[in-house]
């Protein structure tokens, strides 16, 4: 650790901790493997809190000319070590934008919003047009650019306002642009992607692509969206993912800057609880990355361990995806959540089209905003296509998924689902179903509220979304486990105590289909039994050594949110 060890939360701009001789772990190294990596367009996807907006404050107070002179912000500094890089501090004409702010998905709110961000930076340089290096159409042109102005006016503005600064200062212009992502996440929740695309795909395309006056382009985001999306015809694009060994150990502190720091606070003994809860990022080789914000925050409140990183956000976009998911992702997530990992093919970049029809996608996502780390990738000779081991990234994650899930059954739907889990302990089968059908009554839709008609959607959901409800309930009692091979078949649910002395449940799950030769709830419970004992799904337990007469075997019926079970 560079400076002192008292922290400023939240501070997002260099200057503003250098000044005030704040916690800071050197990360200016970056500066200089990205100014000698030479891409003209670099895009930089990494999690939530992760230091994006102070490197790209970072980067600005070091090329920008509004902090000529500035030695104090770096002298001590890694960058500062070096002669040929002291020259270039403060020496461009640099442009910053953040799309932070930006969260609406209302797309003309979402425009207006944009439009504001460039008027306030076209503010920023109003005094360069009195030089007599401009005519008075050039004023009028610049005077355009406003928060009325039409859409096409904002495609333009940034790279007119390139042309501007670069006539006046004689260099050609960096632009940096944070969290660039941010609108497009928002659009996809409001239902309002095509329409936000399309703007942003002309933004974007006039700003990076076909700015002559453009000397480097820096943007960061969460997510690499599709270049079909909004990077089209981008050649000059230089992606850099999680999965990439650049700037590694640029965003995110190293095992070793932490420990460092733990000392420095007086909290060294502390070090293995820590790596316990926020270490398992991994970017490229780099293992052992932890995030800053649950770092600088446990730092602040003196050690005490809580959910720092997994709390700062609703999650809004990931508990919907889930939430929504088919009986398949849901069945990952009760192996994630008991510690397990899992294989898949996925593209890291997000198509956001896909996240509805694609489990693929949204595991895309997960490892994009940090929720799942890849252990490891693997692909054959030749071939395409890239195969990840994947699994949650550490115990802060889980604790967040814990607590999401149990979101699920909030209120009623929560006190039934308790009643239901007692009176199951108890063999009362009657109050299980009262409570069974209260459960279903209140969360059924939510389980298929998404932007299909119900009909299309596989009542699995629901089931699966239960049974993700009880793996976190009873977490420390019971292991829970779904669509397995046990004997002959596949069961739905095996539910085996950690204690061998406690009660074995199998649950098997069917609907009520015109298509089968079923005609009531009954008819459905029954050829449920059928299915328990000619499939023999008692065998693993059995191996196990629980007798059979500790084995509870039970139907559930379904229909719409109508539930029997015996």
């Amino acid at each position: 650790m560079e400076r002192n060890t008292i922290v400023n939360i939240g501070e997002q701009r260099f200057d503003k901790l250098m000044e005030a001789d704040r916690f800071y772990i050197d990360k200016t190294d970056f500066i200089r493997e990205w100014w000698e990596m030479g891409s003209t367009v670099t895009l930089i996807t990494r999690p939530r809190r992760f230091g994006k907006t102070l490197n790209m404050s970072m980067v600005e107070c070091f090329f920008s000319n509004k902090y000529a002179g500035r030695d104090d912000l770096f002298e001590g500094l890694s960058i500062w070590k070096e002669e040929k890089y002291r020259t270039l501090q403060g020496t461009f004409p640099v442009i910053f934008l953040s799309f932070a702010g930006v969260k609406t998905g209302n797309v003309e709110e979402m425009k207006t919003v944009v439009k504001q961000l460039i008027t306030e930076t076209y503010a920023q340089y109003k005094h360069i047009m009195r030089s007599e290096e401009f005519d008075d159409a050039d004023r009028e042109a610049f005077q355009a650019v406003g928060k009325d102005m039409d859409d096409a006016t904002a495609y333009m503005a940034v790279r007119s306002l390139c042309i501007y600064l670069q006539k006046y200062f004689k260099k050609n212009v960096m632009i940096i642009l944070d969290e660039y992502d941010t609108p497009m996440q928002e659009a996809w929740l409001a239902g309002t992607w095509d329409q936000a695309a399309a703007f942003f795909g002309n933004f974007f395309n006039h700003t990076f692509k076909s700015n002559s006056q453009l000397c480097r382009g820096l943007i960061t985001g969460i997510t690499r969206i599709s270049k079909e999306s909004i990077f089209s015809d981008f050649n000059n694009l230089d992606v850099i993912t999680v999965t990439s060994d650049k700037y590694a150990t640029s965003f995110g502190f190293t095992e070793e800057e932490v420990f460092q720091a733990l000392e420095d606070a007086g909290l060294g003994n502390e070090k293995q609880g820590v790596k316990a809860w926020y270490d398992g990022f991994i970017f490229g080789a780099y293992t052992d990355i932890y995030n800053p914000w649950s770092i600088v925050s446990f730092l602040d409140q003196k050690g005490k361990y809580k959910a720092y990183w997994s709390n700062t956000s609703e999650n809004g976009l990931i508990n919907s995806l889930v939430q929504q998911g088919n009986a398949d992702m849901k069945q990952i997530m009760e192996e994630l959540l008991q510690g397990k990992s899992f294989q898949t093919e996925l593209e890291e970049q997000v198509v956001f089209h896909q996240l509805e029809d694609d489990n693929n996608a949204v595991w895309s996502l997960l490892l994009a905003t940090g929720y799942l780390k890849a252990l490891n990738t693997s692909s054959e000779e030749g071939e395409d296509d890239v195969w990840y081991t994947l699994a949650l990234t550490n115990f802060e994650v889980q604790r967040m998924f814990r607590k999401m899930i149990k979101g699920w059954f909030r209120g009623s739907a929560q006190t039934a689902c308790n009643e239901f889990i007692k009176a199951m302990m108890d063999d009362n089968v009657q109050m299980m179903n009262m409570f069974m059908n209260k459960v279903a009554l209140h969360t059924f839709s939510f389980f298929d509220s998404g932007n299909k008609p119900s009909e299309e959607k596989e009542p699995e959901r629901f089931y699966h979304g239960f049974v993700l409800g009880m793996v976190v309930n009873l977490a420390n009692v019971y292991h829970i486990r779904s669509n397995r091979e046990s004997g002959y078949g596949r069961y739905d649910v095996i539910l085996e105590p950690v204690d061998k002395k406690d009660k074995a449940f199998i649950f098997e799950f069917k609907a009520l289909n015109s298509y089968e030769d079923e005609k009531t709830l009954e008819d459905v419970l029954a050829n449920a039994h059928v299915q328990i004992e000619k499939m023999k799904y008692e065998t693993e337990l059995i191996a196990k050594g629980f007798p059979q007469d500790q084995i509870r075997k039970y139907g559930f019926a379904f229909q719409g949110k109508r539930c029997l079970i015996g």
